[in-house]
């Protein structure tokens, strides 16, 4: 997966979709052919009703799909919970890859990343629409990714909010070598600004998902991405 790469030199467009919006009564088979379509790894929204009014799914599901897809596809946890070290240790156990918190949610923000990496994932760091880019940015030269936020997490469906893109930018001036993320109303219509912003992991839920051909979505968002980095 060429994602389990990207965080060893210049970052690559890769594109992550997000697994909630697919029949999760058959996640395995959903995520094998969002694989064979050509995403470069899997979005998982883990909620757990406080940090976000919605409830997901936790590690026992994660666990399962990474028994039934091998250890190839690269998993990137969005973890929107209240306690974000609590999950940490579950998480790697079931074969997460990339485990992201909120810093909204963060009590000792480094002692997380520390954990994480202890752990053996990766560490990403969420901010919500809400939140100023200024807040994250003492912690961007030790983690692996921010991820910034283009709706309100918890919820799908939701209108982008172009603004965010300032934040990105910004991100994107000062840390070069940084993969950066967007979540939420990203598709075909809003892929140029991301990209031109400077994303370079992009995630889609609906766009992807509901797409009579998901690949094509994929590699045009993919394409957009790459031309901007390049």
């Amino acid at each position: 997966m060429a994602c389990c790469r990207t965080f060893d030199h210049h970052p690559q467009p890769l594109i992550g979709p997000s697994i909630l919006n697919s029949n999760l009564a058959l996640l395995a088979s959903e995520c094998e052919k969002l694989l064979k379509a050509g995403a470069d790894y899997l979005h998982l929204d883990v909620m757990d009703g406080q940090f976000v009014p919605n409830l997901t799914f936790g590690h026992p599901v994660v666990k399962c799909l990474r028994s039934e897809l091998g250890p190839k596809p690269f998993f990137d946890m969005h973890m929107m919970v209240a306690c974000p070290e609590k999950w940490i240790e579950p998480m790697a156990d079931a074969g997460a890859n990339l485990y992201t918190f909120h810093l909204e949610a963060a009590s000792d923000v480094e002692s997380i990343i520390r954990k994480i990496k202890e752990s053996g994932m990766k560490v990403g760091v969420g901010i919500k629409p809400g939140t100023s880019v200024e807040s994250v940015l003492p912690y961007a030269s030790l983690v692996d990714m921010v991820l910034v936020m283009t709706v309100e997490p918890g919820f799908g469906g939701q209108k982008f909010m172009e603004p965010m893109m300032a934040k990105v930018e910004l991100l994107r001036k000062q840390f070069p070598k940084l993969n950066l993320e967007v979540d939420g109303g990203v598709g075909p219509t809003t892929i140029d600004v991301c990209a031109k912003a400077g994303a370079n992991m992009i995630v889609s839920g609906t766009a992807v998902i509901n797409s009579s051909d998901p690949g094509a979505v994929m590699n045009s968002m993919r394409e957009k991405v790459a031309a901007c980095l390049s």
